[in-house]
């Protein structure tokens, strides 16, 4: 079914969850105008019935005038024909109008999401995303759903009011009065349920985003023995998620309850005084079947009111938790404002240097730089913030990099995380990216990264499927997939975290001669303790508390630096390359093979080994 959002779900209005909720009602204004007349037309044709069966048994049926009757119920089997067309284009629009809701505030939280990239993890749980796409937003255009019953709703309301009035006014008062005092009685409740509903999402989102962190690290957690306590603690965080439930299910009940019990007894109290007043020849036996019908149909547009009520309340409730998502900002968003006017000029046009003040890292276009730490958190830091990835004076050139528009950091600058994502799709797509790769070019990358054994190892090569976080494949064999589809990217600036710390010495060795092969004169910088690694750089940075402590060689931090020597002393004896670029064993690992995807000698992981 086609919507509105085929042409951009619009700038939404967050500045309050009723005036989100506002905005998705104004951003299909036609089809909620089409819709409340739909509405409005039903809720008064309801009405109709009543007085045409009145008017038939007190002009045809009791003075016995045929012609008069047969009339009166023609009129009555329209009505019925005319009702019936119009509670189905009504029900129609208003499915059209959630379905319209629920796509645009989906795509809305889908754009914002990809806005915060990787500041994502860090803002928000990954089961508040979940509890937000699942349950929310189908609550938020459930609240929709009022704006075409609703307004019909009110103008019925009025109709019978009228319609009464022509009967007794004394009816007319009583049904006047005795709608609203029903909404109040239930307002109460309302309140309650609306504290009830927001303290449920919030233990919901917690819970789902516990689930998610269970799941991801079940195997670490089977490995140190500390599945059974998360397990636990799910379980106990389920229990009082369910208490909470309950407790939203009592004020539920009360709610539904009402809203079926009272309109049910506001009918009866209205028959009954109908009833006494034609016994007392008041009114007519034709206007006490008008009477009881108008106040039978009636019970609709006060159940649309209670319900309209008890969804307006649920839908503030989960547009309020929408808003908050998309109040959120990426660190970086605050120097992008101005960015756009700073000029192309201030933007690097050739290799510059990327300087880090807060460490005092200088990276040298052309190298392979290093970055070694005993906490590998204070290299990954320095990363992050030559990758614009978090706050920093970080410059490149002369030009702070907070300065340079966004969208030209990131396509020039990369940042390779060793804990980046990988979907759901075929190995082709999974390295591709965003744009398609020639067999050539992924050839290329796939050596460079030693994953021929990847690629042969799967039924289908290179369109075998793989899973989401590559869930069928070992550690290592992804950490290998996300370099590949790295160097795929060809990025002026290749900054790689850790791009080897899961894979076997032997492996280790071939990707760091590769590497520095495959990115000659290109920008590259790692961060790593791997004396293997370490050996290929142009340049190590030895990092002591977050600031760099010496700079050079391997070689020359080896001979100087006590503690950079015994920072990587413990892989020395891990195994390693000569100078000529072999294990030891004759075989070249730098090389290019003529072969697609020639067999080396079955690297394995880590994980494997």
């Amino acid at each position: 079914m086609r919507t509105d959002t085929a042409r951009g779900p619009g700038i939404p209005d967050h500045r309050s969850a009723g005036r989100y909720v506002w905005w998705l009602v104004v951003s299909q204004r036609g089809r909620v105008a089409a819709g409340a007349t739909y509405g409005s037309l039903w809720m008064v044709g309801l009405m109709l019935p009543p007085y045409a069966l009145s008017r038939a048994i007190d002009e045809g049926l009791v003075p016995g005038r045929m012609p008069v009757l047969l009339g009166w119920v023609a009129v009555l089997f329209g009505v019925g024909v005319a009702n019936a067309w119009l509670a189905v284009m009504r029900h129609r629009t208003m499915t059209r109008i959630r379905m319209d809701a629920t796509f645009r505030t989906v795509r809305v939280i889908v754009a914002h999401t990809l806005r915060l990239g990787a500041a994502l993890p860090h803002k928000v749980t990954a089961g508040e995303v979940v509890t937000i796409g699942i349950g929310d937003v189908g609550v938020i255009s459930q609240t929709l759903t009022m704006t075409g019953p609703g307004v019909g709703g009110v103008l019925a309301y009025g109709v019978v009011a009228v319609l009464l009035l022509t009967v007794s006014p004394l009816l007319a008062g009583v049904v006047l009065l005795g709608v609203p005092l029903l909404a109040l009685l239930v307002g109460p409740l309302l309140g309650r349920l609306q504290g009830a509903e927001s303290r449920y999402r919030e233990r919901q989102s917690g819970l789902a985003a516990r689930l998610t962190d269970l799941v991801g690290g079940l195997r670490v957690l089977n490995g140190l023995g500390g599945k059974d306590v998360f397990a636990d603690r799910h379980r106990r965080e389920a229990r009082a998620l369910r208490d909470e439930g309950y407790r939203v299910g009592a004020v539920t009940s009360w709610v539904q309850a009402l809203g079926v019990g009272l309109p049910t007894l506001f009918l009866a109290a209205v028959t009954w005084l109908a009833a006494r007043m034609a016994a007392q020849g008041a009114i007519t036996v034709g206007e006490l079947v008008a009477v009881y019908g108008y106040a039978a149909a009636l019970v609709v547009p006060v159940s649309f009111f209670i319900e309209g009520g008890y969804d307006l309340t649920r839908g503030l409730v989960a547009a309020r938790r929408v808003v908050r998502f998309l109040r959120l900002e990426p660190p970086a968003a605050a120097g992008t404002g101005d960015a756009a006017g700073s000029g192309a000029g201030d933007v690097p046009e050739a290799a510059s240097v990327l300087r880090d003040p807060a460490s005092g890292v200088e990276v040298v276009p052309g190298l392979l730089t290093a970055l070694a730490a005993a906490r590998p958190g204070e290299s990954a830091a320095v990363v992050d913030r030559l990758g614009r990835f978090a706050d920093s004076a970080a410059t490149w050139g002369a030009v702070r990099l907070d300065e340079i528009p966004l969208p030209q950091v990131r396509d020039r600058i990369l940042v390779a995380d060793n804990e980046a994502d990988l979907f759901a799709g075929t190995l082709r797509e999974v390295v591709g990216g965003r744009r398609d790769r020639t067999e050539e070019a992924i050839g290329r990358a796939v050596r460079t990264a030693l994953a021929e054994d990847i690629v042969r190892g799967l039924p289908d090569g290179l369109d075998s499927a793989v899973e989401a976080q590559g869930r069928n494949l070992s550690g290592g064999q992804r950490q290998r997939l996300r370099l590949v589809r790295a160097l795929l990217a060809d990025p002026e600036v290749l900054l790689a975290v850790e791009p080897t710390s899961a894979v076997d010495a032997h492996t280790e060795a071939g990707i760091a001669a590769r590497l520095h092969r495959a990115r000659a004169g290109r920008t590259t910088v790692v961060t790593s303790t791997s004396p293997l690694l370490l050996d290929r750089a142009d340049r190590v940075y030895y990092l002591v508390d977050g600031r760099v402590a010496a700079v050079g060689s391997h070689r020359q931090l080896l001979a100087e630096q006590p503690g950079y020597r015994r920072l990587v002393a413990r892989g020395e004896d891990e195994g390693g390359v000569d100078e000529a670029g072999t294990d030891g064993s004759g075989e070249d690992l730098t090389g290019t093979d003529s072969a697609p995807y020639p067999r080396p000698e079955a690297p394995v992981t880590k994980e494997d080994a």
